[in-house]
């Protein structure tokens, strides 16, 4: 069967509203002919001649005026549905946004954007996840609306991206530790005993291949999956940490922190999301409150394709 033309809803309502093809072709810029013509080809989708005769005039069949009410109300809402999207009304937003987060994140920054989005959409509700690799099927599928943390091999190409700071990994102990007692140098540095960060099966980090190529070698005593875990450990015993400097700055009480005595490059921690969310109004302001929040600076900045 063939697909109807559906430009000829926008002509069948304009014909039922005026009732005479004449006028009908005025408002929709055509010649009489050419309405005339559209007439003919909605009397035979439709199966019904729709106006006929009376007198000088047209009258509506009672299957026109069955129409009337409906076409009306198709067209107005095909209109609508093809209008730029409405100013967005934070005070009636009702959303949930879905945040995956490098580790740090929530501790550092969540409590000033919980506040933020409070302050301006009451109704909005956050709701943060783990995240465990740097793969882009979340944001490729919609489970997740932006996240943060660095861009890898695996992030996809069509993923847009946009830089919010500089980090850093810095050295952590106990206060007091004797790592402390004189000048740190990377000898005294591997000669302790370490905590490593790793989320996967991964049994050496960057720290160590600074050290190999030294001629040194660290001694790794325990694996943890996180920060926060590395932090409690090493704030209670003798082991020695390697942190992300802002992802921990909000939980490293009783610790102290040193730079490292190994040359590693610093890193940037961006904001992420699919490019379909480019041109939502509600996402655009996630992503504005985000900017605020991570730099302090405000204002709509243009994304970075990676």
């Amino acid at each position: 069967m063939a697909r109807p033309d559906l430009n000829l809803l926008v002509t069948l309502d304009v014909l039922l509203a005026e009732g005479n093809v004449a006028r009908a072709a005025q408002r929709l810029r055509l010649s009489p002919s050419a309405m005339s013509r559209a007439l003919a080809r909605l009397r035979d989708v439709t199966g019904d001649p729709l106006l006929v005769r009376a007198g000088r005039g047209l009258v509506p069949t009672p299957r026109a005026l069955e129409l009337r009410g409906l076409v009306g109300q198709v067209v107005e809402d095909a209109e609508a549905l093809l209008r730029p999207a409405r100013s967005l009304d934070l005070k009636t937003l009702e959303r949930t946004f879905t945040l995956r987060n490098r580790e740090g994140f929530v501790e550092t920054f969540g409590p000033a954007l919980v506040a933020r989005i409070a302050s301006e959409a009451s109704r909005v509700v956050l709701r943060f996840v783990a995240k465990p690799d740097k793969e882009s099927t979340p944001l490729r599928d919609g489970t997740v609306d932006l996240e943060t943390g660095v861009i890898g091999d695996t992030t996809g190409p069509e993923v847009r991206a946009q830089a919010l700071f500089r980090d850093r990994f810095i050295g952590i102990v106990r206060a007091g530790h004797p790592l402390l007692d004189g000048p740190l140098d990377a000898v005294r540095y591997a000669g302790g005993d370490h905590i490593l960060v790793s989320r996967g099966r991964r049994e050496r980090g960057p720290v160590d291949e600074a050290l190999e190529r030294m001629g040194l070698k660290r001694r790794i005593a325990v694996t943890v999956a996180s920060f926060s875990e590395a932090v409690a450990l090493a704030r209670s015993s003798d082991l020695i940490a390697q942190v992300s400097d802002r992802a921990t700055a909000a939980f490293r009480d009783g610790v102290a922190s040193f730079a490292l005595p190994v040359d590693l490059p610093d890193f940037t921690i961006s904001m992420l999301w699919h490019p379909r969310m480019d041109a939502d109004p509600a996402h655009r302001w996630l992503r504005a409150c985000f900017r605020e929040v991570c730099t302090g600076k405000t204002g709509d900045f243009p994304p970075e394709q990676c």
